[in-house]
């Protein structure tokens, strides 16, 4: 069963080629990696691949939906998304566990009324994550790594089917960053666990859950496919503009530059 199905998709904003001829797919019980440099198209992909942004020429379909042809809030439902951009939208005054609560509407802030079973699973998940104790703080006055903790818990909560982690470790110190991969991986290992999608452009912090990897430079596909083929020193090197060697240490990648 495929999960994400991208075919020639190309994004030109401001006559600027954003995404070039992509053709991607995520098949059921695969969990990706997506690696490149700051500006290669990384967000950009996970937009269209949300419904956010739209498109200039190809065609994408999440989880059996074809874009154009469904109700993207009600696809919406079954993504978690934990992102830069999404922590900078949620309101400052919110406390942490009503954060946690609006992933079940996919909604920035609350409009409706909770199920107090939907607020108890909230608690139980920031509980889960060993960060209970913020669940009546305001989220604006967390530390970057409690709100990228109570953004995880959020983007669990409706039990998704397809999980998207866009730098889910920007701005967390050596401590933090190991917990929230360890978070990760405890996940991803679980049977009943949704499809991942994991940004960053670090590539030590791919985690062994993660079975493949797709490279991005200059919004094109670098390469794509099972992580052990594709994370080589020639093929990270292409993408960073650098020349590298990878090792793996305990089934994690980490690049080492050639001087």
């Amino acid at each position: 069963m495929q999960v994400i199905n991208v075919q020639n998709l190309s994004w030109v904003r401001e006559d600027k080629q954003i995404l070039q001829d992509i053709n991607w797919q995520v098949r059921a019980g695969e969990h990706w990696a997506i690696i490149g440099l700051n500006g290669s198209g990384k967000t950009s992909l996970l937009k269209m691949i949300t419904g956010y942004e739209w498109p200039t020429k190809g065609q994408i379909e999440v989880i059996g939906n074809k874009y154009g042809e469904c109700e993207l809030r009600e696809v919406r439902k079954q993504i978690g998304w934990l992102s830069a951009a999404l922590r900078d939208e949620m309101h400052r005054t919110e406390t942490a566990v009503n954060v946690v609560v609006s992933g079940k509407y996919a909604s920035i802030g609350l409009w409706e009324k909770v199920d107090p079973a939907v607020r108890d699973k909230a608690y139980g998940l920031l509980s889960q994550l060993g960060c209970d104790y913020l669940a009546e703080k305001r989220f604006g006055t967390l530390s970057q790594g409690e709100k990228q903790k109570v953004l995880y818990a959020r983007a669990l909560l409706s039990e998704p089917k397809l999980l998207i982690l866009d730098e889910p470790c920007y701005g967390l110190d050596i401590k933090a960053r190991e917990q929230m991969l360890g978070e990760i991986q405890k996940m991803g290992s679980l049977s009943s666990a949704p499809t991942m999608l994991y940004v960053t452009h670090h590539i030590e912090e791919i985690q062994p859950v993660f079975t493949h990897a797709l490279l991005l430079k200059d919004g094109q596909i670098v390469a794509a496919g099972p992580k052990q083929d594709i994370l080589t020193g020639e093929n990270v090197g292409r993408t960073f503009d650098l020349s590298v060697s990878v090792n793996w240490e305990e089934e994690r990648p980490w690049i080492r530059i050639s001087r």
